[in-house]
Parts: C-alpha cells; sequence; structure tokens
C-alpha cells in the first residue's frame, strides 16, 4: 500500500469526566471513610502512595464521590452504562464535527472498554444516540485492558480498508469507567489501583483522504504467560484490579519489542520519532520504557504531563497524550508513536506519520 493510499486519522476528540480530584483530596477521602477496613500498615502505604507527586488530579465520572461507596450492585451497572454513553458520546460526537462529517458519512463502529459489560453493547447506544446508519458495520472489543485502543484502531483500519478511496469513514470509540470497578481493602493492588484510575473517553475518525496522521504500521506482543501481572479478577461477583510489582519489568520488555518491530524494518531509531504518546501506566513504568527504549525526558514530556493532570484512564488515555502532542506541536512528516499495554499481558503499537 502506497503512502497516499494509506488510511488516515482525520481528528482525535478526549473526553475526561466531569468530577475532579486532586490527589490529596482524593487519598483524604479514602483514609477517612475506609479507615475502619484499612489496617494500620495500608493505612501507611496509601498515604506514601497518594503523597507522590507523579499525579495532581484525577477526573471521575460521578456527581459526588459517595456515589461509589453507596451505589449497589445494579446500580453500579446503571452507572458505567450511563456514563460511558455519555462520555463516549461526546466524543464521538464532537470528533465527527472536528473532521466535518455527518453521521450518514460513518460507515463502520469500533468501541472498547474493560471496565463494564452490556450486550447489546455501547456500539448500538452510540448508533442511536449518533443517528448513525443502520447498515454501518460495528463491532464492540472487550478485555484488552489499557492497551486496547490500538486494536481497536487496527479494527477499525481494516472496516475502512474495504471502502474506496475518499469514501466514507469510520469511528474509532475508547471508554473506561474505571470508578465502575471500584473496590476498596487491604490488598496493595487495590490501594494502588485507587491512587492511579480516572475516567475518560475518547473518539478517532478514520478516513482515506490526503491529510491526518497516516497510519504506517501497528505491532503487537503477547505475553500470556504473565496474565496474572495485570488483569482484573472476580471476586464475589465484583471486579477487582489485580497489579504486580513487577509490571514496569514486564511492560518493558514487550514495549521494547513493539517498537523494535515498527522502527526495524524501516531503519528508524527512536531519536529519528519525534513524538510518543505513551500510555501514562504509572510513573514507574514509564520510566522503566524509557529506558529500555533509550528516551529522553522531552520525548516523554507529554506521557507525564497526562499523567499528572489525569492518572491513568485506562485504554483512552493514550489518545489524550496525542491531544497534549499536538498542543505542543506536530508539522508535515514527524513521526509519531502510539504505544499502549495492559491486560494479556500485552503491548501495543502503532507508528504514525503527519500528513498535511
Amino acid at each position: 500500500m502506497t503512502s497516499s493510499s494509506r488510511p488516515r486519522i482525520a481528528a482525535v476528540v478526549t473526553v475526561p469526566g466531569p468530577y475532579v480530584m486532586s490527589q490529596a483530596e482524593a487519598g483524604e477521602y479514602l483514609e477517612r471513610h475506609y479507615e475502619a477496613r484499612l489496617s494500620a500498615a495500608s493505612r501507611r502505604r496509601l498515604r506514601a502512595i497518594f503523597a507522590h507527586p507523579a499525579i495532581g488530579r484525577r477526573h471521575f465520572a460521578f456527581a459526588d464521590p459517595d456515589e461509589i461507596r453507596r451505589e449497589t450492585r445494579d446500580e453500579r451497572v446503571a452507572r458505567f452504562t450511563d456514563q460511558a454513553l455519555e462520555l463516549a458520546g461526546q466524543a464521538a460526537s464532537r470528533s465527527l464535527t472536528a473532521a466535518g462529517l455527518a453521521a450518514a458519512e460513518i460507515e463502520g463502529l469500533v468501541v472498547n472498554t474493560c471496565t463494564g459489560y452490556l450486550c447489546p453493547g455501547l456500539s448500538t447506544y452510540l448508533i442511536e444516540r449518533l443517528g448513525l446508519p443502520p447498515t454501518l458495520k460495528a463491532y464492540d472489543l472487550l478485555g484488552s485492558g489499557c492497551g486496547g485502543s490500538v486494536p481497536n484502531l487496527e479494527v477499525s483500519e481494516g472496516i475502512l480498508g474495504r471502502q474506496p478511496a475518499g469514501k466514507g469513514a469510520v469511528l474509532s470509540v475508547s471508554v473506561e469507567i474505571c470508578t465502575a470497578t471500584f473496590q476498596m481493602g487491604n490488598d496493595l493492588s487495590l490501594i494502588l489501583s485507587n491512587a492511579l484510575f480516572g475516567d475518560g473517553a475518547a473518539a478517532a475518525v478514520l478516513w482515506r483522504r490526503p491529510d491526518g496522521y497516516e497510519l504506517v504500521a501497528s505491532a503487537s506482543r503477547y505475553v500470556p504467560e504473565q496474565r496474572e501481572a495485570i488483569r482484573y479478577v472476580y471476586r464475589e461477583g465484583e471486579l477487582h484490579n489485580q497489579l504486580s510489582l513487577e509490571l514496569p519489568d514486564l511492560v518493558k520488555v514487550a514495549a521494547g519489542q513493539v517498537v523494535e518491530e515498527l522502527l526495524a524494518p524501516r531503519k528508524l531509531r527512536p531519536a529519528d520519532v519525534r513524538h510518543w504518546a505513551v500510555h501514562t501506566g504509572g510513573e514507574k513504568i514509564v520510566q522503566a520504557i524509557g529506558e529500555e527504549i533509550g528516551l529522553s525526558d522531552q520525548q516523554l514530556a507529554a506521557t507525564r504531563r497526562v499523567l499528572a493532570d489525569y492518572g491513568n484512564m485506562s485504554s483512552p488515555t493514550v489518545w489524550f497524550v496525542l491531544k497534549e502532542l499536538e498542543i505542543r506541536g506536530i508539522v508535515e512528516n514527524d513521526w509519531i508513536i502510539l504505544l499502549t499495554f495492559g491486560a494479556g499481558l500485552a503491548a501495543h503499537g502503532y507508528l504514525l506519520r503527519k500528513r498535511a
């Protein structure tokens, strides 16, 4: 496929959860309301983790934090449904506007999430909300965790590849309501999760027109024997996040292999890629990936900015980093890498190039 015929990303829009809490406020809230449930050692860990300067604030999809303490299981599913549709709907609608497209021009829709399950999936809700054509190709992707936006993009590109050049477009939507999986206890994974995750959505429009981010190549690396290191597990019918302290060492290797697969065939080096949209998996993971690949602090600056302002919103987060890179300035012919990782254990990457 020639450069001129490759699909492009025409527009990206991000929407965080509407309720904002500073990290200090969130830590104080959890300690105050869960003091009786936490051991003295866990309370000390909580204070130390929430005091880390890497995250300053996060965004959540609730009207009041008391909701996550008081809601029943059914109310939690209802909140996931309502808030996922609201955030994803806003992102998708605004992305169509940014691309100058009407709903009738959309030929495909791909939605990924890992923080809630619906049947039928969120895609059907978005078809109705946005007035998308009833004949479009629609897919719901589950279970990819924080890395899900890149597999979504691959599926979206595949749908678009069946359309004639210049015709139609595809919506790629990632949405996570991480607070819909909130749990609290002495398990260190839960304390870490409650200090890291937030809620948000993002939507990208793909088309086959001359301008946008050219989709050059994608790559993935799966390490299924390490799936226990990062995953959701069901306990008493509810999702609990499970994170290993070994994640930085595990993720950096898989991420480095993905980057090598993207760059080596094109005789590129990490220094040739000016813009890196690395998922905000936490400061230790970001640091480990940077050292493994050989990235400078400047190349990781956008990731750390998003980590500070939003924490980790799971799969949509990489799009927030791309938006931060846009603010800093991306010019024609610049190389960009989207680099995500998560459940599987898996790492995913996409090599992009800015085209005017």
